[in-house]
């Protein structure tokens, strides 16, 4: 077997190869669902459901997926230059530990000067975060995914320390976790009583601004010629490693976007627990939207609509939630192999 390129996507087969990979995941995560012994249609109704069926579920779909845009569009930036950040997470931890910093009553200012400060500084943590191993990997030639990945461990290890140390909250009944940010350091709820904040709307906006800066910009396309081909790039002059240097301070400055929403539009204070995996999340939410900064949005809610509606069908259905981490995973999957059936075809001999 053999894999020869194709001489043009087709139409047909940009949309065929994704529906079947869709397809494919709801058959294969039907069989999990017939040995956990409950109906498929019944399950998938109750994930439906769970995830958009009233203002609430929706609300919290949206909720859910604002963390996964900002590390979607983390991964989708990097990824498109071929500088695998696998450390969305440690970038998410250094947005929120600035954000408790600042916020906690270091800095007096009205909130019109103290969000966009706390701002500016989350996204200047998670950039230089990025920029080490991507210096790293352009001057000794080091795997950046090995060093993106192993600062998630490093900096999860650096917020435990934190927590017990100088954040630690005197009133937190020994808890390990950080006092409460000021209310001039939170953002405002976009529906009166739910939990949907003023983050998501940033998050939307990141995603219009990184997508204008991926196909309208000179920056954008150096992105993608290196991406493409590092020879091609630097024989037409394209300074590979200032683009890469550019690359990993605006993919970590997003990821850290992730952190500060969550604390100051959602919990309000940092713990170890902050992220369930927001930053590894994200990889599959880049390849899911095939790294497209406007199709990030969508498979953001989808993949946050499959974990909340999830979380709903389980005390319904009987069947463990963990089914939502099989069913992105299955997709996952079965989208990479359609984008290669799309770009190849398969020859026997």
């Amino acid at each position: 077997m053999r894999l020869e390129p194709k001489p043009g996507p087709s139409l047909t087969g940009t949309i065929a190869y994704p529906i079947g990979a869709i397809a494919a995941t709801l058959v294969l995560a039907s069989l999990l669902v017939l040995v956990a012994g409950a109906s498929p249609f019944n399950v998938f109704a109750l994930v439906a459901v769970g995830a958009a069926g009233s203002q609430f579920a929706v609300l919290e779909t949206l909720t859910r997926a604002t963390p996964l845009i900002f590390t979607g569009l983390a991964v989708a930036v990097a990824f498109r230059a071929k500088l695998w950040n696998i450390g969305a997470e440690a970038q998410l931890y250094a947005g929120a530990v600035v954000t408790v910093a600042l916020g906690t009553g270091a800095v007096q200012m009205p909130s019109v000067l103290l969000i966009p400060l706390i701002v500016a500084s989350a996204v200047a943590a998670g950039a230089l975060l990025l920029l080490g191993p991507a210096l790293l990997k352009m001057r000794f030639g080091v795997d950046e995914v090995v060093t993106t990945l192993l600062l998630n461990f490093i900096v999860l290890l650096f917020v435990s320390m934190l927590l017990e140390g100088i954040l630690k909250d005197p009133m937190g009944l020994g808890w390990p976790q950080s006092q409460r940010i000021i209310a001039e350091a939170q953002l405002p709820r976009l529906v009166e009583g739910m939990r949907l904040h003023f983050g998501f709307f940033i998050a939307l906006v990141a995603s219009l601004l990184v997508w204008v800066v991926m196909t309208h910009t000179s920056l954008g396309y150096e992105m993608r010629a290196v991406g493409h081909s590092p020879q091609a790039a630097r024989f037409a002059g394209i300074p590979i490693n200032r683009v890469l240097a550019k690359t990993a301070l605006l993919s970590g400055g997003l990821a850290a976007l992730a952190g500060f929403s969550e604390v100051a539009g959602l919990n309000g204070n940092l713990t170890l627990d902050l992220s369930p995996g927001f930053g590894y999340t994200g990889i599959a939410v880049a390849m899911l939207a095939l790294l497209n900064p406007l199709g990030v949005v969508a498979a953001a809610i989808f993949v946050a609509g499959i974990f909340v509606g999830a979380d709903a069908m389980s005390r319904s259905a009987d069947v463990p939630s963990y089914i939502a981490d099989v069913i992105v995973a299955t997709a996952l999957l079965t989208m990479v192999t359609a984008i290669m059936l799309s770009r190849y075809r398969i020859r026997w001999r």
